[in-house]
């Protein structure tokens, strides 16, 4: 009986979130509804392979073992520059002096596999198998493989050649893979906060991490192309291009290394910045209109202390908290897992799995699976920030696209959501 309306919700879940982009599409009348088909069942069937056969579960697992390792060696040399203050992992100094020197190190390593043709290859045999399963352009099947493994702001590099040829079809499914994915440096960090400072733990969120990412990728497609059809013809042709950005091994990973350093820098100004932004803005609605109304008293009765006032948090994870449902949340964790949801669009997901690890270790969820579904929910840039950073970054590249961009933007943004929603129903619904 639990399986059967745990399919249930499931299929439920699949066809109100498909429904929704079909309402806000730019021409109904030319959506592919077979590519949306392919898209679907191809998410199914990567994640049967990746959750249920010995052979790809291990893989991933070896690969999310080997990032942990990384997360080692990254701490080591922290502990080399910074002494004592890498060290106190659980104190002051732990989030800055080995959290973000993970950044650095990943970002540098990244730079030499892609040097050494290691990345770009594994990218074009994803983005093969994404051009002849939903017929793809070849364009777009390189941006989505490119978007699972090295993020928004470098996946557009790969396709630079293309850009200026791309149709508006093309640049949103650009847009809206960069925005369900997250880039294999701040998957580390997810990693190393989420474990909590144990390896075993780590290495199973890093399997949730990894399998949501690629996940993502096609599920990113068949709602971009809901959206936004294509109605020109396509270029089903797929070659990587051969331009290098690189001089040598070297300028690699000294390129990798700044590149690195700039990313920490912002990580941990914006972590910064929005943590105070979203205190002050509780504080002021708690202080004024929940203690005017006593709606902080009911808050804290309603939700047994989870949600201490009527604030900011709290709204957000009302508004939230249906979606939370639809994804397979349990009822009495939707409105935490509904903020988190909430904190990830209107802010980033850093916050929100920062958030996500601060309430698992207090034990506020009821149902451990609701950990699992936000931890596949969250995993992407679907949020306000990466708009700015895909229209100002994609625009760079080629002027020429920067009118779609601004057309399409928080298309992008809905639409990278709706696909980790959708990632996170097939996903936790094949672990059951």
């Amino acid at each position: 009986m639990d399986l059967a309306i745990t399919v249930f919700r499931s299929i439920l879940g699949i066809v109100l979130l498909l429904l929704m982009c079909c309402g806000l599409s730019e021409n109904r009348k030319r959506i592919r509804w077979k590519l949306v088909g392919y898209g679907i069942g191809l998410q199914i069937v990567m994640a049967l392979l990746i959750l249920k056969v010995a052979f790809f579960h291990d893989a991933v697992r070896g690969v999310a073992g080997f990032f942990n390792r990384l997360i080692g060696f990254s701490n080591e040399a922290a502990s080399m520059v910074f002494g004592r203050l890498a060290s106190d992992t659980e104190g002051t100094f732990g989030f800055a002096f080995t959290v973000l020197p993970t950044i650095i190190f990943f970002s540098a390593f990244s730079a030499i596999l892609y040097y050494l043709r290691v990345l770009p290859c594994i990218v074009y045999a994803f983005a093969w198998m994404l051009n002849k399963t939903m017929r793809l352009t070849g364009a777009e099947s390189l941006a989505a493989a490119a978007n699972v493994f090295i993020g928004q702001t470098e996946a557009p590099l790969v396709v630079r050649p293309y850009l200026k040829g791309m149709t508006q079809s093309e640049v949103m499914s650009l847009m809206t893979g960069g925005m369900a994915t997250i880039a294999g440096g701040v998957l580390v960090i997810y990693m190393n906060v989420l474990g909590g400072g144990s390896g075993e733990s780590a290495i199973a969120f890093g399997q949730h991490l990894l399998t949501a990412s690629i996940l993502s990728a096609p599920a990113a497609m068949v709602v971009s192309k809901i959206l936004v059809p294509q109605s020109e013809s396509i270029d089903g042709q797929l070659a990587f291009p051969r331009e290098r950005f690189n001089d040598g091994l070297l300028d690699a990973a000294t390129q990798g290394t700044s590149d690195g350093i700039k990313l920490a820098l912002n990580v941990g100004g914006m972590l910064i910045a929005f943590t105070a932004l979203a205190t002050l803005a509780n504080w002021l609605v708690s202080e004024g209109l929940g203690t005017w109304t006593g709606l902080n008293d009911w808050v804290f009765g309603v939700t047994d202390g989870r949600f201490e006032a009527f604030n900011v948090s709290f709204i957000v994870g009302a508004l939230s908290a249906p979606f939370a449902w639809l994804i397979g949340v349990a009822w009495s964790d939707c409105l935490i897992v509904g903020q988190l949801l909430g904190e990830r669009l209107v802010l980033n997901e850093f916050i929100s799995y920062l958030n996500l690890a601060k309430f698992q270790e207090a034990g506020a969820f009821n149902d451990p699976k609701s950990v699992t579904i936000a931890t596949y929910a969250l995993c992407g840039f679907a949020n306000l920030t990466s708009v700015g950073i895909q229209i100002g970054g994609i625009g760079s590249l080629e002027k020429s696209q920067r009118p779609a961009l601004l057309k399409y933007g928080i298309k992008a943004l809905l639409g990278g959501m709706v696909a980790c929603y959708l990632t996170a129903i097939i996903a936790v619904s094949l672990t059951q």
